[in-house]
């Protein structure tokens, strides 16, 4: 990465020595505040000095927790920054970290930070073929991982890694259990990386090495369910504005006590469980696997106030709440996003768990676009994907450019303070998403949702052709969860001679006998057009996702085409 001059005398941080993008107005950020000259580290250490026995992370580990106070996560960052110095890993440099939900992960991510290196995230189920696409493209002098864990061997994982990527000197292993031996070739996260004695030369030269707020602070993977995965570059600025316009646009305060069942590796959790807490000076519960009853217990045990995920964790909490019941009275809030919400899973929110549902939509590109707002009636989550947070703009236009009729389906085009930098060496594939005037295409189709708003739609590539006919994918699935019996749905298409593509829905329920007789009855009981209706139900017992909750529709698709083989 090489630091160049950007159009508005602003230094901006370019993907392999590729000029910048922007075209957007820094100083115009800056003026209105969603860019800054600070970084998290400044946020890190004003807590310190302020507050410096609030937790700001509580890290569970099954069940059993360790509470990290903001002064003490400050003093651990240091000595992992020096560590890393000692590894050898210079300004720019990717930190390749894939651990589970723990200080160690936060405090890395941090740590290089604070020697101008770049974050490099990746999901604990990603396995030899993505980790070594991810190294290989980022350069990544070092990995460091978890010895194994939930029966995975990351140390024989890492070392095929190793042999295979030049530029990987360094494996560090943290090992999490007494029967994990110290593998051939690995460095020890304890004895190798977080050295107890202090090295005063290195630690006087942190100050100066420090990232800025225009460089480069994150390379995050998308989760690559189709095709192959771009290193999205994000800088503390980007950052920063993502995570300042959803705090305030749901007044989110210094006294959160955060929780997800996501990785932190992934966009989501690195920002809403995370940045986001330590920017407002709250408390980030960190949970390093999911478990529904464990995270009510959780609630309950650390009076956790807001929550974030996909809309299959609300409703394993709900569930979880009915069947042995926590007190949950400081939930206030639950933002969820990634896939159509029920009306009833709204209702069952604030019933069952006394909670807020805020709907969300957004992108590793650019975190949090739109959200619905508290003033809203809580049933908008159900109706909406919610509007535009500050900094950010959103706009629905035809193939040719131009803005759609008011209710008709369009590609949904974003731009703002927010948006990432570029694709790590993939700059020619980000060119192709921008307008001259910077509008990003995110792939998606969305249409207003009467409110001011955005309705998503479901993504360009998951359209369905049927016949002449576009098939709106993301409405039919949110018609179909209105359904009592259903819990989960997607549909998808499949080849038909005749019609090019036909439907099929694949659900989730509590009835074994939900058909297609059943699915036509509802559908035509909600008024929907008939060329809309999918011509095939599967039922599974759950839905295909990614660790963020994200539906793989490219294994349903898969599923489809092997059924029709055989």
């Amino acid at each position: 990465m090489t630091s160049t001059p950007s159009a508005y005398g602003e230094p901006t941080v370019a993907c392999d020595g590729e000029a910048p993008l922007d075209v957007r107005p820094a100083d115009r950020y800056r003026a209105e505040g969603w860019w800054r000259d600070e970084t998290i580290l400044h946020d890190l250490r004003r807590w310190a000095a302020e507050c410096p026995d609030k937790a700001a992370l509580i890290c569970y580990s099954g069940t059993e927790f360790q509470t990290v106070g903001y002064a003490d996560l400050a003093r651990r960052v240091d000595r992992l920054a020096v560590g890393l110095l000692r590894l050898g890993v210079r300004r720019g440099d990717v930190v390749t970290l894939q651990l589970p939900n723990s200080w160690q992960l936060v405090a890395l991510c941090l740590a290089a930070a604070r020697i101008g290196a770049v974050a490099g995230p990746v999901v604990p189920n990603m396995r030899r073929r993505e980790v070594e696409f991810m190294t290989r493209l980022t350069a990544s002098p070092v990995y460091i991982g978890v010895a194994r864990r939930q029966g995975f061997c990351y140390a024989g994982m890492s070392a095929e890694v190793a042999r295979a990527v030049p530029t990987l000197r360094h494996r560090v292993l943290l090992r999490l259990g007494p029967d994990d031996d110290r593998a051939t070739g690995t460095l020890d996260f304890v004895d190798d990386l977080y050295a107890p004695e202090p090295d005063i030369e290195l630690l006087s030269r942190l100050d100066e090495l420090e990232a800025r707020a225009d460089e480069a602070g994150q390379i995050m993977f998308t989760s690559g369910t189709t095709g192959e995965p771009k290193g999205v570059v994000h800088s503390h600025n980007t950052l920063y504005s993502m995570n300042k316009a959803q705090a305030d646009v749901l007044d989110l305060s210094h006294d959160e006590v955060t929780a997800m069942g996501s990785p932190t590796t992934h966009q989501a959790g690195y920002t809403w469980n995370f940045l986001m807490p330590m920017l407002l000076g709250g408390t980030a519960v960190q949970v390093d696997r999911w478990d529904p009853e464990q995270m009510l217990r959780v609630i309950e045990e650390q009076r956790v106030t807001f929550f974030m995920g996909a809309p299959t964790f609300l409703s394993d909490l709900i569930d979880a709440q009915r069947e042995a019941p926590r007190e949950l009275s400081t939930l206030h809030g639950f933002a969820t996003g990634s896939a159509p919400i029920a009306p009833l899973l709204v209702e069952d929110a604030d019933v069952v768990l006394g909670c807020r549902v805020y709907a969300l939509w957004g992108m590793t590109e650019n975190g949090c676009v739109t959200v619905t707002r508290p003033e809203q009636p809580p049933l908008r989550a159900a109706e909406s994907d919610g509007e535009a947070v500050p900094g950010m703009e959103v706009r629905i236009v035809d193939r040719e450019g131009r803005p759609t009729p008011t209710g008709d389906t369009g590609l949904l085009q974003v731009r703002g303070s927010a948006q990432c930098l570029g694709y790590f060496r993939r700059q020619e594939v980000y060119r192709a998403c921008l307008t001259a005037d910077g509008w990003f295409d995110t792939g998606d189709l969305a249409r207003e949702d009467g409110h001011g708003g955005i309705r998503i739609a479901g993504r360009v590539k998951d359209m369905i052709m049927r016949g002449a006919e576009n098939i709106p994918v993301a409405e039919v699935e949110a018609a179909l969860l209105r359904h009592g019996a259903l819990k989960d749905v997607a549909v998808v298409g499949y080849p038909d001679q005749r019609l090019g593509e036909r439907a099929c829905a694949f659900v989730v329920g509590t009835d074994p006998g939900f058909g297609l007789p059943e699915l036509r009855a509802h559908l035509q009981s909600l008024g929907m057009n008939r060329t809309y209706w999918p011509e095939r139900v599967e039922q599974l017992s759950a839905l295909p996702r990614t660790p963020s909750g994200k539906i793989q529709k490219f294994d349903l698709r898969d599923r489809l085409l092997d059924q029709s083989a055989g």
